[in-house]
């Protein structure tokens, strides 16, 4: 492969793993010194420290995923390989969209038998917040929609304002289906290992990374790096950029399929909320 005009070697404040350790932690933390009267020092530096690295996402990291795109298809043009898989990632991306259609379905159906409203209306009402994401790429972007979208399907303010936004950061339905579909797809297209044991833990690791995924293109992969080691993968090497290049050409859609996915579990919680506030009022 073409070796690069020269290297920086940057390493990182620390790896994704402790990154979504110290989140938790002191996210925990902060919203119980908010619950004493406390800790506005601290919300007001990581939310400050938050507008930072939105700041480098926007101008920095975003603009030029495109470039960061076409020199790894330039790279695999070299070596030969292009063509060869692209043969088999177009059917995996057809596979890996249907999935994620038919779970967003499902998610609908289910949140409209539990809470016995129509189902098929739920996700007619879901389909401008899925075109937004997938023209945005993004589901801090899609919020909006997303709010408008539970308000026409009856979901409670204090619900949706609570449920939407927090979903759009834990990026399940979309990302995991797509991360799993395009690993495995690799693995079996270089003869590396693959059985179920494997991949249930990966899926359950997945199920951890994806709750501190960045709500940027590229966010669900990047979590999902540093646990490739558990598939045999190479995070820093050919089979790490290779799973970074296909996941971002098809990202709009995962991203699509989780915001909708947001909707169906806003729908549920509402029902179950009311549901324990009438319980309680009786």
């Amino acid at each position: 492969s073409l070796e690069p005009l020269f290297l920086i070697p940057l390493e990182p404040l620390m790896d994704v793993t402790s990154a979504i350790v110290f989140s938790f932690m002191f996210g925990i933390c902060i919203s119980w010194l908010k619950g004493q009267g406390k800790g506005e020092t601290m919300y007001n530096f990581f939310s400050e420290f938050s507008l930072i690295i939105t700041k480098l996402l926007n101008s920095l990291i975003i603009p030029g995923l495109p470039i960061f795109i076409f020199g790894n298809f330039v790279n695999l043009s070299y070596t030969g390989s292009v063509f060869s898989i692209l043969a088999i990632f177009w059917k995996v991306f057809i596979v890996v969209i249907s999935v994620q259609l038919i779970l967003v379905s499902l998610f609908f159906i289910i949140a409209g038998i539990y809470t016995k409203k129509n189902p098929f209306t739920l996700i007619k009402n879901q389909i401008p917040g899925y075109v937004t994401a997938v023209g945005t790429q993004s589901s801090a972007a899609t919020i909006p929609v997303n709010l408008e979208i539970a308000k026409k399907n009856g979901v409670s303010t204090q619900i949706r304002e609570f449920i939407i936004p927090l979903c759009a950061t834990i990026h399940l339905l979309g990302s995991i289906v797509t991360v799993v579909s395009c690993v495995t797809a690799v693995l079996l297209m270089y003869n590396m290992p693959v059985h179920f044991g494997m991949m249930a833990g990966f899926i359950a690791m997945l199920g951890v990374a994806m709750v501190a995924a960045p709500g940027a293109p590229g966010g669900g992969i990047m979590s999902a790096l540093p646990f490739m080691t558990m598939v045999g993968i190479d995070p820093t090497g050919v089979l790490g950029n290779l799973l970074i290049t296909l996941y971002l050409t098809q990202d709009s859609f995962g991203t699509a399929a989780n915001v909708s996915g947001d909707n169906a579990i806003a729908v549920i919680m509402d029902k179950i909320y009311h549901k324990h506030i009438l319980k309680k009022t009786n």
